[in-house]
């Protein structure tokens, strides 16, 4: 066993593809070792672990449905045989709740079939993996839960339940944040604004017309990239951001302002 006691270890989930894969690779960048989770598609994980390796550190990818709450005890158990089998370690230093999806919810025609996925998805994930992994999160480490710049500006009203839950993640950060003081675990939300993934089918990555009309509502004048939101993640993961916590940070190059 090759023991790195004071090698930064990271959990992102989510993080086989999207931003989530950027994440990956801008903490793979700053000398973090990573352990992504997917909920399918693990030849991509596969992928996204030998990119972080090219980049000199480790890697590990495990499954993971963060709507399947009563698989989180055996997921943390998973985590800490990896932490002790590959770093000979029994904490990790960074826990980015990444994972996500979204479900239009029309207003006046909303079911509860479209809320549900929305609510386990964007809150009560985040919240019940955070509580399974606390213990193994390092004194002085940090969580990053993901918000959008939804919860501040309004959209399309089909984006409704989708950026209530992102604002309820917030409040919960804040909550998170004070809880977690006395452990020196700084605890932020990061927002994305407009940014060319294939989230919600692409639009934002693919339409060369959605991306100009977007473009000139940014005070930077262009839609945001993966890597735009992977580097705020990291930035938020450093040393130098200890004493930031329990704040939204928003990375939209200027949305709406």
């Amino acid at each position: 066993m090759d023991t790195q006691t004071n090698q930064k270890i990271a959990i992102v989930t989510g993080g086989n593809r999207g931003l989530g894969r950027s994440e990956v690779l801008a903490l793979a960048r700053s000398g973090v070792d990573v352990l992504l989770t997917y909920r399918s598609n693990a030849d991509e994980a596969t992928a996204v672990v030998g990119e972080v390796e090219a980049l000199g550190r480790r890697g590990v990818a495990l499954r993971l449905d963060t709507t399947e709450t009563g698989t989180f005890a055996a997921f943390a158990d998973d985590v800490r045989r990896e932490l002790a089998d590959r770093w000979g370690r029994e904490t990790f230093d960074v826990l980015v709740n990444n994972a996500g999806a979204v479900v239009n919810t029309p207003v006046g025609e909303t079911t509860l079939e479209q809320v549900q996925p929305m609510v386990d998805v964007h809150f009560v994930g985040p919240v019940l993996l955070t509580e399974a992994l606390l213990p193994l999160v390092a004194d002085g480490g940090r969580i990053v839960n993901t918000s959008t710049g939804l919860a501040r500006f309004t959209g399309d009203p089909s984006y409704s339940v989708y950026a209530s839950m992102k604002g309820a993640i917030e409040v919960y950060t804040r909550y998170l944040a004070k809880a977690l003081g006395p452990r020196r675990i700084a605890v932020n939300a990061i927002a994305p604004g407009a940014t060319g993934t294939d989230f919600g089918g692409g639009y934002l990555r693919d339409s060369d017309q959605v991306r100009d009309h977007l473009s000139g509502l940014i005070a930077m004048g262009r839609v945001g990239e993966p890597d735009d939101i992977g580097a705020a993640v990291a930035a938020l993961a450093s040393d130098g951001m200890a004493w930031v916590t329990g704040q939204r940070i928003e990375a939209s190059g200027g949305m709406n302002l």
